[in-house]
């Protein structure tokens, strides 16, 4: 089975949210098409959450880079193709001139949505399409969480020999703005689980644990032992 890939975090930024209302967005009347593949409704969704605030914490991310290209996570959904990422991929674009790219794609269906933690690290989104060497990326999705999809588009585009110096999503709770693993955390889950969770996660996911995310290796510390986590999530994936 293929593998994603990831990379260690560095001195990656916050994710930048553009409202951490979540039911704001979910009972906005154009979500439900937006999420099924509608993309005028996409537009109409975004539109109503991106504020001057939003736009200026976006051109702070950009301060100090040249030549940025936004790229939005491109995820198939159980009733479509969801159009939120690329509208507001869109929207930045024309409202801070920079280039938007829909190269990228996401290549597996993983049904995120509404899913447990455990589900959500069992089935991690793949990634497919054509990178510009050298570039340098701004990703784009509708919502983050743990941050798997995030961290594992950041993988792919860096192992294409492009560099990515952030992301925005439209929402997410405050918390999981910190994608960056923490070295307290990091330390903290080694302490627990150590080397038997680290040697089995390689083998499973091709890479080790400081490749996760904060809200995912955190999740990781509410589980009472390792076997406790792998049968988890083997029973997540067959689920």
């Amino acid at each position: 089975m293929p593998k994603a890939k990831r990379e260690v975090w560095g001195d990656f930024p916050d994710v930048v949210i553009a409202t951490t209302n979540e039911l704001s967005v979910k009972s906005h009347p154009e979500y439900a098409a937006a999420k099924s593949g509608d993309a005028t409704a996409a537009f109409r969704l975004v539109q109503d959450f991106i504020t001057a605030e939003y736009l200026d914490a976006v051109t702070g991310l950009l301060s100090g880079y040249a030549h940025v290209r936004l790229t939005a996570v491109h995820a198939e959904e159980s009733m479509g193709r969801n159009q939120i990422a690329q509208a507001l991929a869109s929207e930045l674009a024309e409202r801070l001139a920079l280039p938007a790219d829909d190269d990228q794609v996401q290549i597996n269906v993983v049904n995120h949505t509404g899913s447990t933690g455990f589900a959500r690290l069992a089935r991690q989104a793949l990634f497919g399409g054509e990178i510009e060497v050298g570039a340098r990326y701004v990703l784009v999705d509708d919502f983050v969480g743990q941050g798997g999809t995030l961290a594992n588009f950041r993988g792919y585009l860096i192992g294409g020999g492009a560099h990515v110096i952030g992301a925005t999503v439209l929402t997410g709770k405050s918390f999981s703005a910190k994608i960056n693993l923490s070295a307290e955390t990091r330390n903290l889950l080694f302490e627990k689980h150590g080397v038997k969770l680290e040697t089995w996660w390689i083998e499973e996911f091709g890479f080790d644990l400081a490749c996760l995310t904060e809200s995912e290796a955190r999740y990781l510390l509410r589980s009472a032992d390792v076997d406790t986590i792998r049968n988890q999530i083997l029973a997540a994936r067959q689920t």
